[in-house]
């Protein structure tokens, strides 16, 4: 395998004493799992953040062999986990992202749609901005993966239908792509959820 391409960082996990195996999303290669050296050092560690766009340069000699990544960060979204609407939310879509998605299957309009989304959920002035582009992406999700769902777009800006509409996603979610990894990934809904439910309607 070899890559060189942006991808969006959806999952990270610590691998020997310092290095990682990053989850990366790709618009042509789909999720890629690439071993990343040094991942969990002073340099890199930032650079790994789930959110962030890097551009990955990623080679292995075998398809059965697990890849080596170079990453270099190209946009961070390290200024917002401080903020807690953001941050909830940045976990969760990458979270979703790198478990719902089949490795190495390319999803273009999902790779374009949580780009734009990222991008919302750091530049809108509230959650009120991106609350409904987040439902658009989980809907979308859904759909390319070959689940079609009954849940409707809430029409207006009504926020108890908003969140009812959040809720009622949320049990689709659970019920198909996340069935057998619901408790550990749904718990970054559930505090998505938490916080959004503290805007007044």
């Amino acid at each position: 395998m070899q890559l060189r391409a942006p991808a969006i960082v959806c999952a990270t996990r610590p691998h020997g004493e310092t290095a990682a195996i990053a989850l990366l999303l790709t618009e042509h290669s789909g999720i890629v799992a690439a071993y990343v050296a040094g991942g969990r050092g002073r340099q890199l560690r930032p650079v790994l953040i789930p959110g962030n766009l890097v551009q990955a340069e990623v080679r292995s000699r075998s398809e059965s062999q697990l890849p080596f990544a170079r990453l270099e960060l190209l946009e961070s979204r390290g200024p917002w986990l401080s903020e807690p609407l953001p941050s909830a939310a940045i976990a969760w879509v990458t979270a979703l992202t790198a478990t719902a998605l089949p490795e190495r299957q390319a999803f273009p309009p999902l790779y374009e749609a949580l780009c734009a989304l990222l991008e919302a959920i750091c530049v809108a002035p509230s959650a009120r901005g991106w609350a409904v582009p987040l439902m658009s992406y989980e809907v979308l999700l859904l759909r390319e993966l070959g689940y079609g769902v009954p849940v409707a777009r809430p029409r207006g800006e009504d926020w108890n239908e908003i969140l009812a509409a959040f809720d009622r996603l949320g049990r689709e979610l659970a019920r198909y792509p996340l069935a057998d990894r619901r408790r550990d990934v749904m718990a970054a809904r559930a505090l998505l959820r938490e916080r959004l439910a503290r805007i007044e309607g």
